[in-house]
């Protein structure tokens, strides 16, 4: 019964919603797709093929409900290389291979590490998103005819002012078709979808890379598949986060990773290339009203259907129409609060967050602005940490014994502090390092404790470390030298 209403509330508890905003996304991805196809240099039905198959299967595989998959510039900017050097299909066997890395990713429960990625990464990560989708447009924003910024105007005008009278169209949907009656009947002369490239007219067909499946092959698709592999969970990991975070529901992210591999597996198998989630596709649908996985099955569905049963009718949509959602999306994504904030936000998290959307900006490459973003993050919370530790001392009435008493986290950023608050050169017949309201976490805090036990009882000192609870006692016992000679003692429980 629990399963029947699960199937039941993510695909049929919201039919209206998620049909009509599949039907704007699938409008959306083509420009995208053939976009992509062109970065990583193969035919624009490879994009479209992978977008189409990617959608169908995470539907029923993914772990987020209303979140889109399909071909996307992260994955396609790493296929490049291998397509010039190797052919088409050595880039089908990367993507199949990419698929198992992912499914692995989700065995391993990779999608765990989503907890290491801060507010302030997942800030800088959207912005970052937003700024380059807008600059994506910039080519259908300059030296276009003047009638390309008018329906530009007139389709955000629909898209903003139609939810103030109607919610029940999606105002991209309306837009875009208000935009291509407009064009057409008034005869504008504009760039359509057909001057994007060829569009396929055949269904996609099965069939195994055309590749020899020896350990050279595997050498060659090694180092483009793991990249793929990683940068791929990563955006998707990231897009079901904000998506977790607008809907207000959770999400699997360890069938999200299972998921996205069987997808890559399948669009491979059919003749596509590799993708991962898209955040603005998915922004666009889950903003359209869509909340089930039916959304995401209609937009690869209806996709397909436009390429092949109306592609006459798709040919004729103007670009303009396709521009103004995507600017539509880019500034639905920006966190235009995160800017307020910069000045009251502690200055840490601001640093983090602009770190990771110049990265962004200075190599295109989302993967490495969360990776800049996420290594700061960790610098400043173990600079922070460190901070809070503390060692205060005393001496005995007869001045031969030195008691320190260590209070805090001690680990890696912060066991040199500890082991310089030690005085050695001292004269002294005695030093008590009482550490009761201390914990040593890693291997350099055992180590800082090594040293400067050795290196007093080297000058003749008696050193008794009192106090090491349980789990610190055990690291000690396992990694430390000082107390070989049982004079630590015991631990406190």
């Amino acid at each position: 019964m629990n399963s029947f209403s699960t199937i039941r509330r993510e695909w049929f508890s919201n039919l209206r919603g998620d049909i009509l905003s599949g039907m704007v996304v699938a409008l959306a991805l083509i420009p995208e797709a053939i976009g992509f196809s062109v970065i990583a240099g193969v035919d624009p039905k490879v994009g479209l093929y992978a977008s189409v198959v990617i959608a169908c299967v995470i539907a029923f595989t993914g772990g987020r409900t209303a979140m889109i998959s399909a071909a996307t510039a992260a994955t396609a900017v790493l296929m490049g290389g291998l397509v010039r050097e190797y052919g088409i299909q050595y880039l089908f066997a990367a993507t199949i291979l990419m698929g198992v890395f992912q499914i692995l990713a989700a065995l391993l429960k990779l999608g765990l590490l989503m907890r290491f990625v801060s507010q302030s990464v997942m800030t800088g990560f959207v912005n970052a998103l937003a700024v380059l989708i807008f600059m994506a447009q910039w080519p259908e924003l300059v030296n276009v005819p003047t009638a390309t910024y008018g329906l530009i105007a007139l389709g955000l005008a629909i898209i903003y002012l139609l939810p103030r009278f109607t919610r029940a169209v999606p105002s991209p949907l309306v837009a875009i078709i208000v935009v291509t009656l407009v064009a057409f009947l008034f005869k504008i002369d504009v760039r359509t979808v057909a001057h994007l490239g060829e569009l396929p007219s055949t269904l996609p067909s099965f069939g195994l890379p055309d590749v020899p499946w020896t350990w050279e092959t595997l050498r060659i698709l090694l180092p483009v598949s793991l990249p793929l592999a990683a940068v791929g969970l990563l955006e998707s990991m990231l897009t079901a986060q904000i998506l977790d975070d607008m809907t207000d529901t959770p999400s699997n992210k360890n069938r999200e990773c299972a998921g996205q591999g069987l997808a890559n597996m399948a669009s491979a198998l059919f003749g596509g290339m590799g993708g991962c989630a898209m955040i603005g596709q998915s922004v666009i649908n889950v903003s359209s009203g869509a909340r089930g996985r039916l959304s995401t099955l209609v937009a690869g569905s209806f996709l397909l259907v436009l390429l092949v049963a109306m592609q006459d009718l798709l040919a004729i949509v103007p670009v303009a129409a396709l521009t103004a959602v995507m600017i539509m999306v880019s500034i639905n994504t920006f966190s235009w609060r995160s800017i307020l904030r910069l000045r009251s936000n502690p200055w840490p998290s601001s640093v983090v967050m602009l770190a990771t959307v110049a990265t962004v900006f200075a190599t295109h490459d989302l993967a490495k602005g969360v990776l800049v973003g996420v290594l700061l993050s960790g610098v400043f919370f173990a600079g922070k940490v460190a901070r809070l530790s503390r060692v205060t001392s005393s001496l005995s009435e007869d001045g031969r014994t030195r008691t320190y008493r260590v209070e805090g986290q001690i680990f890696f950023a912060s066991a040199s502090t500890f082991a310089e608050s030690i005085d050695l050169q001292e004269d002294l017949d005695r030093i008590v390092i009482d550490v009761h309201a201390a914990h040593f976490w890693d291997i350099s805090a055992i180590s800082a404790l090594d040293r400067v036990v050795l290196k007093a009882r080297a000058r003749g000192r008696v050193v008794d470390v009192v106090g090491l609870n349980a789990a610190s006692s055990t690291m000690v016992e396992r990694f430390g030298e000082h107390d070989k000679d049982g004079t630590v003692s015991a631990p406190v429980h």
